[in-house]
């Protein structure tokens, strides 16, 4: 079990207004399993490849059948607390390479780990995470600007491609603080 705790702000780079989340998580978490707590905390379905980069150094997951895809240190083999060592550290998560999604990861204070509160969890945040496959912060740009203005060529069109009940400025930090500790809708080894 876990000594320390991370807190972490997470902001999704190149988007404005700015969409963000303050997680708590266990400082001995692998990178590969801190992928799955930001995939939930920031409401990305999974699915996707992603990488960190810290220190100049890149991590992600191994590709059994040729490697990595650049020279990069296997995330199932480093710890966030070996990681990111202290409070102002930071490192970048890339979410979806086609979409080219890129987060700041920012160690805002590492704690003791307190036993009466359950961890993961999501603190608060800002903002609904952009729809998957929307086409990276451009993409999200002009759906935005379409579902507001009924008057936009695409808008009836992005309206229906939206998922349900789809509102950009609704965020819910316990919602988030379920999907953490639930399984991964997508979590298959297939790659």
């Amino acid at each position: 079990m876990a000594a320390s705790v991370h807190r972490l702000k997470v902001t999704l780079r190149s988007v404005k207004p700015p969409i963000w989340r303050r997680i708590e998580v266990a400082s001995d978490v692998t990178l590969a399993e801190l992928s799955d707590l930001l995939e939930c905390a920031m409401g990305w379905l999974g699915g996707h490849l992603h990488a960190f980069e810290a220190g100049g150094i890149t991590y992600e997951r191994p590709d059994p059948d040729d490697g990595f895809s650049r020279h990069a240190e296997d995330e199932t083999e480093h710890r966030l607390g070996d990681v990111l060592t202290a409070s102002g550290a930071k490192m970048r998560w890339d979410y979806d390479f086609g979409d080219g999604w890129q987060h700041d990861v920012v160690v805002e204070a590492i704690a003791p780990l307190d036993p009466s509160v359950d961890y993961p969890r999501c603190v608060t945040g800002r903002r609904a995470c952009p729809p998957e496959d929307c086409g990276g912060p451009w993409g999200f740009g002009e759906l935005l600007e379409a579902i507001t203005d009924p008057a936009h060529p695409r808008h009836d069109e992005l309206i229906e491609w939206l998922p349900d009940g789809y509102d950009s400025d609704r965020f819910d930090a316990d919602e988030a603080t379920q999907d953490m500790r639930a399984p991964r809708p997508l979590a298959e080894d297939w790659w």
